[in-house]
């Protein structure tokens, strides 16, 4: 399974294509572990989850999986913002 640092993609809200970057938790890794991805900003601070490139649900298991309508919460590690999905 490849492993994603924090700081993987920009923390940039939009960059124009009208997809933003967000992060999701993975589940059963044994360590609190997220995956970046992008998302559709649908309204009303609701995304819509994009899969990754190389998206497998039998190699890892994403708290909200590719489809899901989620809020996001801001979060901060390192010195620098990012989305986090947090509730469906």
């Amino acid at each position: 399974m490849k492993s994603y640092s924090w700081g993987a993609m920009a923390s940039s809200p939009n960059d124009g294509s009208g997809l933003v970057p967000i992060y999701v938790r993975l589940l059963d890794e044994g360590t609190p572990t997220s995956r970046p991805t992008h998302a559709e900003r649908i309204g009303n601070d609701l995304f819509k989850l994009l899969p990754t490139p190389n998206y497998d649900p039998n190699d890892e298991r994403w708290e909200f999986p590719p489809g899901s309508i989620v809020r996001a919460k801001t979060m901060e590690y390192d010195g620098k913002d990012y989305l986090l999905a947090v509730t469906p």
